[in-house]
């Protein structure tokens, strides 16, 4: 009976719209952090990252707000929650990279770190591609599993990519080498690995939804 009275009622559905605000801002987010991985304007793109992690953080908590004023939500609240949370998390990462970055005054990046960066963008493309097909996710379910499966392959891609770069760093710094180029090495590959984590969350949370709702 409540299934068929939430058809009938009239849904909020500004929820899409902040969703995509907010995609949009991780994405722009994700493209700065691959600019200053390759060197370009570090400094600049590293407050570039901490302005955008600001205004998705705002996003968030008018979801989160909104999901406490709607009387009907498009899709179950704590589904909402969960992966505008995730959504978060990425960006949040994003932001703890910023910090280590800055906390060792690093400048110059491996190739591979480089490499990590363009799967952080990968990633957060797909993310962001995926966002307004919830709007119908029936109708989308297949597109949106298919989403999916390729954020999970470009995590997979990115764990390769981060045990070639601790390999790599530890061939060049390990045993009598510079231990502490080794430590500060390994713990950015660690964030970026963690970045694309973040987006393997999200996916789940849309695979979630999608499962709950067709």
């Amino acid at each position: 009976m409540m299934s068929i009275f939430r058809r009938l009622m009239p849904r909020e559905d500004r929820f899409f719209d902040m969703f995509c605000e907010h995609a949009k801002t991780v994405v722009e987010a994700a493209e700065a952090l691959r600019d200053l991985l390759n060197g370009v304007d570090v400094q600049k793109n590293c407050e570039r990252i901490v302005t955008l992690e600001d205004h998705a953080d705002n996003v968030t908590r008018d979801v989160l707000l909104a999901v406490r004023r709607s009387f009907i939500t498009p899709f179950d609240r704590g589904d909402i929650k969960d992966l505008i949370q995730s959504m978060d998390d990425a960006i949040d990462m994003m932001h703890k990279t910023v910090k280590t970055i800055r906390l060792f005054e690093q400048s110059s990046f491996d190739p591979l770190m480089r490499q990590m960066g363009e799967e952080v963008v990968r990633a957060a493309h797909l993310v962001a591609a995926a966002i307004p097909l919830l709007d119908k996710v029936g109708a989308n379910a297949q597109r949106l599993s298919a989403i999916a499966e390729e954020v999970t392959r470009v995590e997979g891609r990115s764990d390769e990519l981060h045990d070639q770069g601790l390999k790599d760093l530890f061939v060049r710094h390990g045993g009598a080498g510079d231990a502490m180029a080794y430590m500060i090495g390994s713990e950015i590959y660690g964030e970026l690995e963690k970045v694309v984590d973040r987006f393997e969350d999200v996916a789940n949370e849309i695979s979630g939804i999608v499962i709950e709702n067709v």
